[in-house]
């Protein structure tokens, strides 16, 4: 299971409404059928509430899924339950778009409370 240990946080600077996205483009984890890599882009979007995730602690995090046999749809909602837990956003929206093989490429999206239709795109 991912490392959910490493994920540390800060304090929002402002109680202003505002917008954040990380994305990571270097994420890899294992095909639990197969055992072959899978390699994914991932999008964090996000309304902070009290607390923003650290980003070194988040690159660790998703680090930690390296060598994890999941696939891909439980990977997006894991992500998404782990960073829930830890920041408790206004609302959160996780999505992954992964690598084709075979011919298909996938993305998946997970949400976390209900987007604003202002950060809607």
């Amino acid at each position: 299971m991912p490392d959910t240990s490493l994920l540390e946080t800060f304090e929002t600077p402002t109680s202003n409404a505002f917008l954040i996205e990380h994305t990571n483009e270097e994420f890899t984890s294992v095909c639990p059928v197969t055992g072959h890599p899978d390699f994914g882009t991932i999008l964090l979007r996000y309304e902070p509430g009290v607390q923003c995730v650290e980003l070194k602690s988040l690159k660790l995090y998703y680090q930690s899924f390296r060598n994890e046999g999941i696939f891909y749809e439980a990977v997006t909602n894991q992500i998404c339950d782990d960073l829930a837990t830890c920041m408790q956003p206004k609302w959160m929206q996780i999505v992954t778009n992964w690598k084709g093989r075979g011919g298909i490429r996938s993305t998946i999206t997970a949400s976390f409370g209900e987007v604003p239709s202002c950060w809607q795109s």
